[in-house]
C-alpha cells in the first residue's frame, strides 16, 4: 500500500473527503516526524512504539575502492509493533512470505 492507497483507505472506513484524509495523514506523519526530530517517542496503545536510537560512529569500507572509512554518528527511526498488532497480523496473515 502506497500513500494514495493509504489516503483512500481512511476516506471510506472514515467517511471523510479524500482530500480530508490525505490531510489526516500527512498531519500524522507531520506530527512523528517532528516529535521524533526532539528526541521523544510516539507511542500508540494497541499499535506500536515510534522512537529514535542513536547509532555510534564506527568503520566501515567504500564498496568500491576498498578503503576503510569513518561513518558519522546518527540517529535512526525506529517503530516496534505493540502486542495487539502483531498478534492480529499473524492470525489474520495470508501472504506468501509466512
Amino acid at each position: 500500500m502506497n500513500k494514495s492507497e493509504l489516503v483512500a483507505s481512511v476516506a471510506k472506513k472514515s467517511g471523510l473527503s479524500k482530500k480530508d484524509s490525505e490531510k489526516a495523514v500527512l498531519a500524522f506523519i507531520k506530527s512523528v516526524i517532528r516529535t521524533l526530530s526532539k528526541g521523544e517517542k510516539v507511542q500508540l496503545i494497541g499499535f506500536g512504539t515510534f522512537d529514535v536510537r542513536k547509532r555510534p560512529q564506527r568503520q566501515g569500507r567504500n564498496p568500491s575502492t576498498n578503503k576503510i572509512m569513518t561513518i558519522k554518528a546518527s540517529c535512526s527511526p525506529v517503530f516496534k509493533a505493540g502486542k495487539q498488532f502483531k498478534d492480529t497480523v499473524n492470525r489474520k496473515c495470508k501472504c506468501k512470505k509466512c
